[in-house]
């Protein structure tokens, strides 16, 4: 049998492992990316190695949060902007665009393989390009040249066939996979999407559904690199780079999905998880909307902004709500401006924001009190967009469009009516704006020893976890329900996202929008154990989530399941991520019962572990889904000790640097 491009790229960056579904194989990194507000954890780490990066190509995104509130967030970026020269790294420098956008025009080559400090990685498998999202201390292992550790997941075929119809956008595409896949029903899974219906789609679009891939919990997402790839490749003046890349005829696939996207209608995801989704036609309920947010990487490239400009265009935003846009490059920006589509926009009464993630992460644009929000960006959990009793909604670029006009919900063709036709004639251009100058190439080798690294005040040390305990007795500091979100342990926004470079400072928020005392009461504890529900840790890959619990004295997670990014900063980061055996044990532990755990240490490496509550005296076993390459991760006390033991035996460090 043939082979997938899942595999095609695997087996060609395979170092060692195995390529069987749930067996570690390790692959060589062929690029990188990181984002600003998870970033400075990333470089605190690589920097300590004393070595530029060993792949061919990082890029560090200035991209996140441009909201400068006060210094910490302008210090952060000018540390990155420095370690980036210092490394050997390129820089996309604030007002550039979202980093998933331009890797994707700018960096993104078909069969190579991306690992991005960001949840949304998988964009670049609109390509043909292994992308996929990791935590921040894997980015600097793989910077540093060691291949990456990876799950061998499962590869589903997604055959599409048909065509979009005018009105319906690539984002009712992955609305309907959710609805159907559910949140975690793409753990471990790979999505290939192929068919007659994938020649029907532009790269942007096939963007839009691979990155929303990371709602499902999905490794990632993939297209095959066709001549739609070969045309916007050339359009970004990268066509030498372009290489065709198909899976075999007869390839081998371990699930099969059909999806006709001619049978597509409008759909809106609603409160408060992106699996909720309803066809727009049942709604039965239109409430008055006040913010209508259109753009982010899900959605802001120049085909969505253009057909939601014909939906605007001799028309008014609604006076009961704002509606703003968050264009997702300079590039997409300047053709907008060019063709006359900014100008529909802004007569329209929307407002035109920085070219950043902004209101996606809670930067900006909160809802008001009990506001009802419609977005066009990939998450609506609570608190997602920074008020925790804000309703969103998630649509596509043509339905938020009608919606800001119509005041409440409404489609395209409510409001175009047989105009909506006109949708179908927008394309991609054919040749777009290209400028670089945002971006920082890689300095000589010559010049990187002259820069400095400029460290503000607010960028404090990157905290280190201890190997594991042979004994432990400890509290249950917090007993946390299903679908807790990396937002929920770490929150979104403007002024928590300029803390993140500063641990002991962030800590103190840490579950501050789930339960406000969790912080002090943990320190208090001084070690204890966080006990959770289903799919823990859901959401954005910030390896925050898992340091701010480690630095408060986190131990481990006991949950039903959780989420594939979260459990591996888990690891990195020295907390042991444990599943209960029987999950109906959940229901018997309350918070600040007493476990104990004997000889844990030795229990590690058998994959099942004995907890004693010593509270209500019975005990319950746990199992942990852990690889060979996790455990001794996980027994060496996280990545960062286990990475520098590693280049000790490679003769890159000397053993003495070892607890430096």
């Amino acid at each position: 049998m043939g082979d997938s491009l899942t595999r095609k790229i695997i087996r060609s960056h395979m170092v060692k492992g195995s390529m069987t579904a749930g067996e570690d194989v390790f692959v060589k990194v062929d690029q990188t990316l990181t984002h600003d507000i998870n970033a400075v954890m990333t470089y605190l780490g690589f920097e300590q190695l004393g070595i530029p990066t060993q792949v061919k190509t990082s890029v560090s995104y200035l991209d996140h949060n441009l909201l400068y509130i006060d210094f910490k967030t302008p210090d952060d970026h000018n540390y990155l902007r420095t370690i980036a020269e210092k490394t050997g790294v390129y820089v996309s420098r604030p007002g550039n665009g979202i980093c998933h956008m331009v890797q994707t025009s700018r960096f993104a080559i078909p069969g190579e393989l991306l690992m991005g400090g960001d949840s949304h990685t998988p964009s670049g498998g609109a390509v043909g390009m292994l992308s996929i999202g990791v935590g921040g201390m894997d980015i600097t292992t793989a910077m540093a040249g060691i291949p990456m550790r990876l799950t061998m997941p499962k590869v589903v075929k997604v055959n599409l066939t048909g065509r979009l119809k005018a009105g319906v956008n690539a984002k009712e595409v992955v609305l309907e996979m959710l609805r159907r896949v559910t949140i975690k029903g793409g753990l471990g899974k790979v999505f290939e999407y192929v068919g007659e219906g994938v020649k029907t789609l532009s790269v942007p679009e096939r963007l839009t559904i691979a990155n929303m891939g990371a709602e499902m919990g999905a490794t990632t997402s993939i297209f095959p690199a066709d001549e739609i790839v070969k045309a916007f490749m050339e359009a970004q003046e990268r066509g030498e780079q372009y290489r065709e890349f198909l899976p075999d005829e007869d390839a081998e696939y371990d699930e099969e999905m059909n999806l006709d996207l001619s049978s597509l209608e409008p759909l809106i995801a609603l409160p408060h998880q992106p699996d909720n989704v309803v066809p727009m036609s049942t709604l039965e309920e239109h409430p008055v909307v006040e913010q209508v947010f259109m753009g982010s990487c899900t959605n802001g490239s120049y085909s969505d902004f253009a057909k939601a400009a014909l939906v605007m265009k001799g028309r008014h935003v609604h006076e009961n709500l704002q509606c703003t846009a968050g264009i997702a490059s300079k590039q997409i920006y300047k053709q907008l401006l060019k063709d006359g589509y900014l100008d529909m926009l802004i007569d329209a009464g929307v407002r035109i924001l920085e070219l950043s993630c902004g209101p996606c992460c809670a930067i900006g644009q909160v809802p008001p009190t009990n506001g009802v929000a419609v977005r066009t960006s990939n998450r609506n959990f609570r608190g997602r967009a920074g008020s925790p009793n804000a309703n969103i909604y998630l649509v596509s670029p043509e339905t938020a469009a009608a919606t800001a006009i119509k005041g409440t919900f409404a489609t395209a063709e409510e409001i175009m009516g047989a105009d909506v036709e006109k949708l179908a004639a927008i394309q991609e251009p054919v040749h777009y704006i290209v400028d670089d100058a945002m971006i920082i190439p890689p300095l000589p080798e010559e010049e990187r020893a002259k820069v400095k690294v400029l460290k503000g005040p607010n960028i404090a040390f990157l905290p280190v976890p201890e190997k594991p305990k042979k004994n432990l007795n400890v509290r249950i500091s917090l007993k946390a329900g299903d679908n807790i979100s990396t937002d929920d342990i770490t929150p979104a926004g403007a002024e928590f996202s300029s803390m993140r470079s500063n641990i002991p400072l962030m800590s103190k928020y840490c579950y501050n929008r789930y339960d406000p005392e969790f912080s002090e009461r943990a320190r208090e504890l001084v070690q204890s154990i966080i006990v959770g529900g289903e799919n823990y840790g859901q959401g954005s890959s910030r390896e925050h989530a898992a340091i701010n619990p480690m630095y408060l004295g986190v131990k481990a997670v006991i949950a039903k399941s959780i989420a594939r990014i979260h459990k591996g900063n888990l690891i990195n980061h020295g907390v042991v991520p444990m599943m209960f055996e029987n999950p109906a044990d959940y229901d018997k532990l309350d918070q600040m019962d007493e476990l104990a755990i004997d000889d844990f240490t030795a229990q590690i490496p058998t994959r099942e572990v004995i907890v004693r509550d010593v509270t209500k005296e019975f005990s319950f076993k746990c199992r942990l889904e852990l690889s060979d390459a996790e455990l001794a991760v996980v027994l060496a006390g996280g990545q960062l000790r286990y990475l520098k033991q590693q280049l000790v035996e490679m003769g890159v460090l000397k053993a003495e640097e070892l607890e430096q």
